[in-house]
């Protein structure tokens, strides 16, 4: 998608404004957080900015789905490595705890998700034949 770079220094100014309470999906009444896990590798915090599908007060559903691109987000590949991470939302940190989904619980999941933003259905068909990575996060 050639909009995602404008969009990501776009994100990235409205948190740095409003000092990490919104960013530009909450301003277009989606939900978002920053999501910082530490690097498979480095082991040093990585954060970013994403959508996520809501699944309850304590549980968020993050898809990887890398604006519809034909690889996996950076993102998701430290997540899989990870058992635990730190959100920030609202202007409050916290950790959680990381499942990746797998089987049947993926395929639900991905219903929930793309029934939530549709979009993904059209990511989806961009990035064929990789199939997006599902993550579970839970408040610790």
């Amino acid at each position: 998608m050639r909009a995602a770079p404008a969009i990501i220094r776009l994100e990235r100014l409205v948190r740095r404004l409003t000092r990490g309470k919104h960013g530009v999906l909450d301003i277009a009444g989606l939900p978002s957080i920053e999501l910082t896990v530490a690097g498979r590798k480095s082991g040093l915090p990585r954060t970013v900015s994403l959508l996520y599908v809501p699944e309850g007060p304590e549980t968020y559903l993050l898809v990887g789905s890398n604006w519809g691109r034909k690889e996996h987000p950076v993102w998701s590949v430290n997540l899989s490595a990870a058992d635990h991470a730190e959100l920030h939302s609202g202007g409050e940190r916290f950790k959680v705890r990381v499942r990746r989904l797998e089987g049947g619980e993926r395929a639900a999941a991905w219903q929930r998700a793309v029934t939530y933003w549709p979009g993904y259905a059209m990511e989806a068909r961009l990035a064929q034949p990789r199939e997006f990575r599902l993550y579970e996060l839970t408040r610790l």
